[in-house]
């Protein structure tokens, strides 16, 4: 996979968590969710960094991380 591959549009991460684009810009802005790349003013996240953001969000319980 190239590196231009590896990246995902706003649009595609929204699709895959199923949140409106709205909720990923203010999610964003608050420092929530995975880090981000913006070239050329578009938005694009790095598969790599999506990947690792849910992997952090994994539980066994309410109050127990994986």
């Amino acid at each position: 996979m190239s590196e231009y591959q590896a990246l995902m549009t706003q649009r595609e991460l929204c699709n895959r968590w199923q949140v409106s684009e709205a909720t990923l810009e203010r999610w964003r802005s608050e420092g929530i969710g995975p880090i981000y790349v913006k070239l050329c003013g578009q938005v694009r996240y790095r598969r790599e960094d999506v990947l690792e953001c849910e992997a952090s969000c994994l539980r066994r319980s309410t109050f127990e991380a994986v």
